[in-house]
């Protein structure tokens, strides 16, 4: 959903200040009627500001409606130029470092030249974004401004059960700072929007349009998820919000601290599917979950490791994996560098592999290019295929092992455009030639046929176009 949301977080409950360290563990129920009416007010003034408001301002340029064509834009293109008007937007973000250091979501701050952060005590200050990623829908921001500011630490999500009670803090439909209580409904939910993360935590906290990027907390007053979702019919809050694992944030955390440019999942160079109900019964498996194992990449790191086909990952390091989302969480946390245990079934019988975690290689240099002169593909930025292109576009497991070349961007009004062509897709053939490389592709252009034939793939499906 594109709303956006603002949150608090907060520790120490006065319940827990009542109980033992061990007693705390065993998450005990109310015992009396003075445990039922402990506040928590004083676990929301203890990191108040540490949940900032986050504003962000971004230039919207409307088009003609003219825009595009050849026609007017050749006789009126510079009497009709598009306007550009500003747009501001409002969400929440949680300092988790001293000097200034505020995660957020990324669609709070997607596209913004100005950014804010505004703290709960009045204080504003401008900020920059350290890192970003859409597929997490995580952002990193640094405070402009040399201090001390108050952080609220990171706990750990895997030690969330459901049951447990949490708080949401931020500024719903922007009438000011707010907090709701509830508790862990549910874990490792998936499918709960578009994109490639599919790994939440539920919560009936009440979580509405405008919290987006803020805190769910702990009764020990730690950050276990950034708020980020709410399945809606009318645009509130219907009881059922999703929060972005706190041990995902660390990971995305170190990622900005060490400057990466990007933030980059491990390659694994494996196809993963769910397991159903009828693949479990005939695996003899006693519930359908994990995630089987479909294609192994030649020379990956999964092969290596000794996965294969019709094997099912049903835990990493010791942790279950609920679905093919749930694996690639898990992966995602160990992070880039490090190693995993893999728990695999194979004929009813469990076996753990270690799989080494680096990033997707370039086995091929990308030798991007712009196609450009009188052809279909003027216009067309293309990039030669390896697993590094293909993690990058986002283009299903698998595509980025072969040699091709796949087209990273289209310029809108080009040829390329014209005919149809799209981010993502391969260019298999042109005029009876195999296109292996872009250099082939950018000499092949520059020819002067009578007919262009053309053969792509696109999710899979091979397209044969003929031009004139």
């Amino acid at each position: 959903m594109t709303h956006i949301r603002i949150l608090l977080a907060a520790p120490l409950a006065v319940a827990l200040a009542l109980m033992t360290p061990a007693m705390a563990e065993e998450r005990t129920v109310p015992q009396s009627r003075t445990e039922m009416q402990l506040s928590f007010a004083p676990l929301v003034k203890q990191v108040e500001n540490a949940v900032v408001n986050v504003y962000a301002e971004r230039v919207v340029e409307r088009r003609s409606l003219f825009d595009g064509d050849p026609f007017f834009e050749e006789f009126f293109g510079q009497q009709m130029p598009n306007r550009s008007q500003k747009q501001s937007s409002l969400g929440s973000g949680v300092i988790v470092g001293s000097k200034g250091i505020v995660v957020t979501n990324n669609h709070v701050i997607e596209g913004a030249s100005d950014i804010k952060v505004a703290l709960a005590d009045g204080r504003e200050y401008e900020s920059t974004v350290v890192l970003k990623d859409e597929r997490v829908d995580l952002a990193v921001l640094k405070i402009k401004t040399e201090g001390d500011f108050t952080t609220l630490p990171l706990g750990d999500s895997d030690a969330v059960e459901v049951g447990d009670l949490v708080l949401a803090i931020g500024n719903p439909f922007g009438v000011g700072q707010t907090v709701t209580s509830g508790i862990v409904s549910a874990l490792a939910r998936n499918q709960v929007r578009s994109g490639d993360f599919g790994f939440f935590i539920q919560t009936d906290a009440a979580i509405n349009p405008g919290n987006s990027g803020g805190a769910l907390i702990n009764m020990n007053g730690e950050l276990i998820g950034i708020n980020t979702a709410i399945f809606s019919r009318g645009g509130g809050s219907n009881g059922v919000g999703f929060a972005i694992p706190a041990n995902l944030v660390k990971t995305f955390i170190a990622s900005a601290e060490n400057g990466s440019a990007s933030f980059d999942r491990p390659f694994v160079g494996a196809t993963f599917e769910a397991v159903t109900s009828e693949v479990a019964e005939a695996l003899g498996l006693d519930r359908a979950r994990g995630a089987l194992i479909s294609k192994v990449q030649p020379e990956s790191p999964a092969e290596k490791a000794g996965m294969k086909p019709g094997q099912i990952v049903t835990a990493v390091n010791g942790i279950p994996v609920e679905h093919p989302d749930a694996l690639g969480y898990r992966l995602t946390t160990v992070g880039i560098g490090g190693t995993a245990r893999i728990t695999v079934v194979s004929n009813g019988k469990p076996q753990d592999l270690t799989l080494s975690l680096d990033r997707a290689p370039e086995t091929t240099p990308r030798d991007e290019r712009l196609i450009e002169g009188r052809n279909p593909f003027s216009g067309a930025v293309v990039a030669n295929l390896s697993p590094r292109v293909s993690e990058e576009l986002r283009m299903p497991a698998g595509q980025g092992t072969t040699n091709g070349v796949v087209v990273t961007e289209v310029n809108r009004g080009s040829p390329a455009a014209r005919i149809g062509l799209q981010p993502r897709d391969i260019i298999i053939e042109l005029n009876g030639t195999a296109v292996t490389t872009t250099e082939t592709l950018a000499k092949l252009a520059g020819e002067d046929p009578s007919i262009w034939r053309v053969e792509i793939e696109r999710d899979g499906q091979r397209i044969r176009q003929f031009f004139r």
